[in-house]
């Protein structure tokens, strides 16, 4: 599955791989149990090969975007809504002084 995501967005781990690489300019191959799946990270970089660099609370990492999944904000819903909402009673407005009278 070959996700789109952009740099500054907000993923989640899916699932865990074999290993983590680290993004290091000299990588290093890490356990996979230092980032649990469900853990969210930032969109730092794409790299070659549909890898992205992703940076957790851990560390920062190279990943497949077959591990993960883009985290969606939902909107928040409105309490207000025209459905559920009851008519408002009109207030009036009072007009606004002129210019006070000269002597």
């Amino acid at each position: 599955m070959s996700a789109i995501f952009s740099v500054g967005d907000r993923v989640r781990l899916a699932a865990r791989p074999p290993y983590l690489k680290t993004a290091d300019p000299m990588p290093m191959l890490r356990p996979p149990d230092l980032v649990v799946v469900g853990e969210e990270g930032l969109v730092t970089d794409r790299r070659p090969g549909d890898y992205w660099v992703i940076r957790f609370a851990i560390g920062t990492f190279l990943l497949d975007s077959q591990y993960l999944e883009a985290i969606v904000e939902d909107q928040p819903e409105r309490a207000d809504s025209e459905e559920d909402s009851e008519p408002q009673p009109e207030v009036p407005v009072a007009p606004e002084p002129g210019p006070a009278p000269e002597p």
